[in-house]
């Protein structure tokens, strides 16, 4: 398939985004559109977890829109979902992080845009980015846990389904828009993000743009921990107040339209993303990130026939960065592929609702130059999938799901010699999932699910055999790996009754074969020659190999309305999470697991006035891999304040927020960097938004 024509990505203002968007509003030829400042948080009707569009699911789910999204967006799709039941985020620097749900993280995480793959390099290396700004998101959809499976064996921790209205699904009448501006956090974030959309009922179009450029993290105290500043030698640098190297910038944009009729949609969208930002590991490294995205997503309703309901989604992404070392590109990365989903919802067939669907991709992966860790790589798979419900009486309803994909993995060794002995591989693998939802009582329901699961070894896991500073080790694939292979297992408690809703769940999953990194021991140079320890440039050698490994643990989220009178309101909420996770071979706990964590939080409203007040407490992390870092308890505190008002046919949110108040020295244990590079400390971020 031929290169995608580049759309040309300008770096864009705050300000000029906000005149964007005033512009484009002062051509309207129709009446603004009603609502509140902050978008209104959608139905949740959570399309990744069930394409029947249920609404009382099965599978442990969360989603994010409107304010409850607006006050968590952070530099990063991770560290904006960071704290949600079950998810944390790795991190290489404020402007990198990638979800974790459960301990999993890598491609055991499924990252979708409205259902289907954008092709990147982040479950790669913990220091490349996610190529999504938040800004430009519209929900989030998370799925925890078996019920995840109708997306592959590299769902098996769960899904996060990030959705925008890009291609626009409903019909537009005239023209809408939204402005968000804001600055300051403990890296000076100037970041801004507009979108404008518009129809005339049938044809519709979106367009949207968002900047971001933020300075060096500022922290509390050494960026080098304790532990790592005792191992250091007299002559190391310790950095004091700032994390060297971890500025950055981002900028891009996509325009979008479709055709709109009674009975659904057709259309397609246009995406660009770029970056720049340093790698906190290496104070002469930059990273430059460039993402194009091609989509097309149709869906039709209310069809005669067998079947009542057929969705389309199709992207073509062209991906590529290059890691500069001093002015001189030193590593190329890019991956290029396509993935298309066909869902068709069928009539009802007895007691069965249900829906099946098949997916298929292609994807080629490649590194060239001085960490080309991997041959040039193609995967092609392809899948049948389905998913089944029965409401046996009005107070159960079970579901049954599941799928079958073949998986090829094609290197190609273009005359490199330590690729030689490369060979491609097929891979067949069968999940299936069951669940059910008991309701005790019009307000208390239990839910379980429980899923066996295989996933294909990826590329690298296979035919990894180079160096990789970032991590500081030399990775050594495993060409003969198998499947692997889990079975996995959740059960909740829940209660919803008007404003209170609360569920508290646990779930385990059990290995046969875990697919992980393990520490050979020995020291190397790039050449994978052995080396003293202290060595410049010294490298820890490690190897992929499968072990039985285990996962459990604990999720809790709820939220009760304390005080409603006269207007005013409060609500509590209580999330709290644990994940246990060992390799059962050797006992061993597994690296970077999240701590025991809780949030507190209050939320005040009245009128147009908001606040909200959260505390977070995070244990300490003792339960690591032997030669690995622990990391320390720390209890931080947030504020947000929000004033709504109108100016004219226009809506306004403004908020003030305040993060880590107390100035904690936060360290997550789920981060590779924890020994150099903590979070940020005390800061204030104020922002406007707008619609009309």
């Amino acid at each position: 398939m031929r290169d995608l024509p580049r759309l040309p990505l300008r770096p864009l203002s705050p300000l000029s985004l906000m005149l964007f968007a005033a512009a484009a509003h002062a051509q309207a030829d129709a009446p603004a559109a009603s609502g509140t400042p902050s978008a209104a948080p959608l139905a949740p009707i959570f399309v990744t977890a069930n394409p029947l569009g249920d609404t009382e699911l099965i599978a442990p789910t969360a989603q994010l829109s409107g304010d409850a999204l607006t006050r968590r967006q952070a530099d990063s799709l991770g560290e904006t979902l960071n704290g949600l039941p079950g998810v944390s985020t790795t991190t290489y620097g404020p402007m990198v992080g990638r979800p974790i749900i459960r301990g999993m993280d890598g491609d055991r995480i499924r990252l979708l845009q409205n259902g289907v793959a954008a092709y990147d390099a982040s479950s790669l290396s913990y220091d490349h980015a996610v190529p999504q700004d938040p800004l430009s998101i519209e929900r989030v959809e998370i799925v925890r846990g078996p019920a995840a499976l109708l997306y592959g064996g590299n769902a098996v921790g769960g899904v996060v389904n990030t959705i925008d209205n890009r291609i626009p699904r409903e019909a537009i009448q005239g023209v809408t828009g939204a402005v968000d501006a804001r600055y300051g956090g403990a890296n000076s974030v100037r970041a801004g993000a507009a979108q404008v959309e518009g129809g005339n009922g049938r044809f519709a179009f979106h367009v949207d743009a968002f900047d971001r450029e933020t300075s060096k993290l500022r922290i509390p105290g050494y960026a080098r921990s304790s532990q790592q500043r005792a191992i250091d030698g007299p002559d190391t640098q310790q950095p004091v107040g700032s994390v060297p190297n971890s500025d950055g910038r981002v900028h891009g944009g996509a325009v979008g339209a479709s055709y709109t009729w009674a009975d659904g949609f057709a259309g397609l969208s246009y995406s660009g993303y770029e970056s720049n930002y340093g790698s906190v590991a290496e104070s002469d490294v930059r990273l430059r990130m460039r993402q194009e995205r091609l989509a097309l997503a149709s869906e039709v309703r209310n069809l005669n026939g067998p079947f009542t309901k057929l969705k389309f989604d199709f992207a073509y992404t062209d991906y590529r960065h290059k890691e500069v070392d001093n002015g001189e590109t030193a590593t190329t990365f890019r991956n290029r592929g396509y993935e298309a989903r066909i869902e068709a919802q069928h009539r009802k067939i007895g007691p069965f609702e249900g829906a099946i669907g098949v997916q298929f991709g292609q994807n080629t992966f490649s590194a060239l130059g001085d960490e080309m860790l991997v041959p040039s790589t193609r995967t092609n798979s392809v899948a049948l999938f389905g998913l089944e419900e029965w409401q046996v009486v009005p107070a159960l309803k079970l579901s049954l799901g599941g799928r079958f994909e073949h998986v090829k993995v094609d290197p190609d060794p273009a005359g490199v010699e330590k690729f030689a002995g490369a060979q491609p591989r097929d891979f067949n693998a069968g999940s299936l999932s069951a669940g059910a939802l008991f309701s005790l009582t019009p307000v208390w329901s239990v839910a379980a699910n429980v899923a066996y699961t295989e996933r294909a070894p990826t590329f690298y896991e296979l035919y990894s055999n180079g160096p990789h500073d970032a991590t500081g080790q030399f990775l050594i694939g495993n060409p003969n790996a198998s499947k692997e292979k889990a079975v996995s297992t959740d059960l909740s408690l829940r209660y919803a009754s008007g404003p209170n809703r609360g569920s508290v769940g646990v779930f385990y999953n059990r290995f046969s074969n875990y697919l992980t990194e393990y520490n050979t021991g020995r020291v190397v140079n790039s050449d994978d020659e052995p080396v003293a320890p202290g060595t410049d440039g010294a490298l820890n050698e490690a190897i992929y190999r499968g072990v039985r490994a285990e996962f459990y643990g604990i999720e809790l989220d709820g939220k009760w309305r304390a005080f409603s009178r006269r207007g005013h309101t409060v609500d509590l909420e209580l999330t709290a999470d644990y994940t246990h996770a060992r390799n059962v071979d050797t006992g061993q706990p597994l690296p970077r697991i999240a701590p025991l964590r809780a949030t507190l939080a209050a939320d005040y409203g009245y009128g147009p006035f908001g606040a909200r007040a959260q505390v977070t407490h995070a244990w300490s992390q003792h339960r690591v891999p032997d030669n690995d870092f622990s990391t320390d308890g720390y209890t931080s505190l947030g504020v947000m304040l929000t004033y709504k008002f109108r100016v004219g046919p226009t809506h306004w949110l403004a908020y003030l927020r305040g993060d880590n108040l107390t100035n904690q020295e936060i360290r997550y244990s789920t981060s590779v960097v924890r020994g150099f590079a903590p979070q940020g400390g005390r800061s204030a971020m104020a922002g406007l938004r707008t619609t009309f």
